[in-house]
């Protein structure tokens, strides 16, 4: 009998062996994707060694000039194009896709939450290619024809603000191409937020309504700032998407390595020259360019991504 007692496993011990190897499961995939990170960070470096020789880091970043011809590469061009329709594609985003959060959860009837909320997901789910194709074949046109020429006969003429509204109205353009990405990353701020808003408790909303406060004050006082972090989140989401955004861009940004101040013309961004030229690189020292800025394009989307969790981080503390 008391073999039998000593043979059986005590419970505990095959709790903690279980623990055990499920610690050491999850610890392997977590290492995994830094493995993963540092792989494809070696293999860009690599593979940009040439260009980097040849440049240098600051000849190549400022350098506006690229002439496969001529074998001459700088990324000052493409990094202008991603960070400025980057940037004013979330300036059109966000504020579009918080209102919708806020009219979702705070202000729309109950049988339109539920058709506006899976619109959004829908919107979300469109492939880039297909946003692409849109652009090209419905929105180029009537960016060109109405809006452009619209816009640019009113900022267009004041003295500042005109010299990012003047040019040709093609419609093949950074303008264009904002509209394109600030719809494609709306959803995902959108759907973020609409949920970092459920969030808030009703009893808290309650006691303000309560207390006298109006649906405004209710929603700018008490929703907003509880959800803070989660809408934080859902822009962060919004701008890796931006960064990385290739075809959609592609249809309707053009080809020009070109920094240009107006807004109607057409330029170039890193993802759309990868897109665009690695086919067509024909000597080592262009296809290490290329690699090149598909490096400076990961340095940038750490870095910013980085600064963004910064800025996360400390908003707890505060």
């Amino acid at each position: 009998m008391e073999k039998r007692k000593n043979s059986k496993k005590d419970p505990i011990e095959s709790i903690l062996g279980i623990d055990a190897i499920f610690a050491t499961i999850t610890a392997i995939a977590s290492s995994l994707v830094l493995f993963i990170i540092a792989g494809i960070l070696f293999t860009l470096i690599s593979q940009s060694w040439l260009s980097i020789k040849s440049f240098g880091i600051f000849g190549f970043i400022f350098s506006t000039e690229w002439d496969p011809v001529k074998k001459i590469f700088g990324a000052a061009a493409s990094i202008y194009g991603t960070l400025i329709t980057t940037g004013f594609a979330m300036l059109i985003a966000v504020p579009s896709a918080i209102g919708i959060a806020i009219f979702v959860t705070e202000i729309a009837p109950n049988k339109l939450k539920g058709i506006i909320g899976s619109a959004i997901e829908l919107l979300a789910a469109i492939p880039s290619i297909i946003f692409g194709m849109w652009g090209l074949f419905t929105l180029a046109p009537i960016m060109s024809d109405y809006i452009e020429p619209a816009i640019a006969a009113t900022l267009g003429r004041i003295p500042i603000i005109g010299a990012v509204f003047s040019g040709a109205t093609l419609g093949i353009d950074l303008f264009t191409a904002s509209i394109i990405l600030s719809i494609m990353i709306l959803p995902f701020t959108a759907s973020v937020s609409r949920d970092a808003f459920n969030l808030t408790p009703s009893i808290v909303k309650e006691s303000a309504y309560a207390m006298g406060a109006t649906q405004w004050e209710v929603i700018r006082d008490v929703v907003i700032p509880f959800s803070k972090r989660g809408v934080f989140g859902g822009i962060i989401l919004s701008l890796g998407r931006a960064l990385g955004e290739t075809m959609a861009v592609a249809f309707v940004l053009g080809n020009n390595h070109q920094i240009t101040a107006s807004l109607f013309n057409a330029a170039a961004t890193i993802t759309v020259t990868l897109a665009n030229e690695f086919t067509e690189a024909n000597s080592d020292i262009y296809l290490s360019s290329l690699f090149y800025l598909a490096l400076i394009l990961f340095v940038m989307s750490f870095v910013i991504l980085a600064i963004a969790k910064y800025f996360l981080v400390k908003s707890r503390h505060e």
